[in-house]
């Protein structure tokens, strides 16, 4: 699990084809890497991925073509900054909202507005995503946590303060690229638990 506080903007060190799949190195950026571990999880871009092999630079992942059909990582190129979380610890500080790293959907950037020294920043989502966001309530773009300002039947919008903007890879992001979407998990549980999705009704 994930908390959406993203530690570090790496940078893709090469891509290789494997077997059909994708394997990653990715630069550590300055992601504390104390203890870190071979099979442990790292979020990159709100993905979940299990490290395979790391050195003092970075580390490799291996991304099935499952993942690579429903987020946006076949698109990465050498050089490409990503955001970086690892596994939260049960002994740290909760400062953004439960993430598990599964992506629902794929957005995209519809328009960056300046507001203030913050950037008021709206998405598209597809209808299955959308059902599950709600105004103040969290959202996770390429594995930041954000807090959702406005939402209609085509898209959501939030606001990215000046600190988020710096230290994630939303520097380097541009109206119409596409991002990686999470709901809230609690939004998913509500509904199965009330019957509301398509597995529920059919039981």
């Amino acid at each position: 699990m994930f908390t959406g506080i993203i530690e570090s903007v790496g940078r893709v060190l090469a891509t290789e084809n494997v077997g059909g799949d994708l394997r990653l190195h990715i630069a550590f950026g300055a992601l504390d890497t104390g203890g870190i571990m071979l099979g442990e999880s790292i979020a990159v871009s709100g993905v979940c991925l299990t490290v395979v092999a790391f050195d003092a630079d970075g580390f490799t992942a291996d991304v099935s073509k499952e993942t690579l059909s429903l987020t946006t990582i076949g698109g990465l190129k050498t050089g490409d900054a990503v955001n970086l979380e690892r596994a939260m610890r049960a002994d740290s500080r909760f400062g953004g909202h439960v993430v598990a790293g599964h992506v629902d959907g794929l957005g995209r950037v519809l328009s960056i507005k300046e507001d203030a020294r913050s950037q008021r920043w709206r998405f598209a989502a597809p209808a299955a995503v959308l059902r599950y966001i709600a105004v103040k309530g969290s959202i996770t773009v390429d594995g930041v946590s954000l807090t959702v300002n406005a939402v209609d039947d085509e898209g959501f919008e939030v606001n990215l303060v000046p600190h988020t903007v710096a230290n994630t890879a939303f520097g380097s992001t541009a109206i119409g690229d596409v991002v990686n979407l999470e709901v809230d998990l609690i939004a998913r549980y509500v509904e199965r638990l009330l019957g509301g999705n398509a597995a529920g009704e059919s039981e």
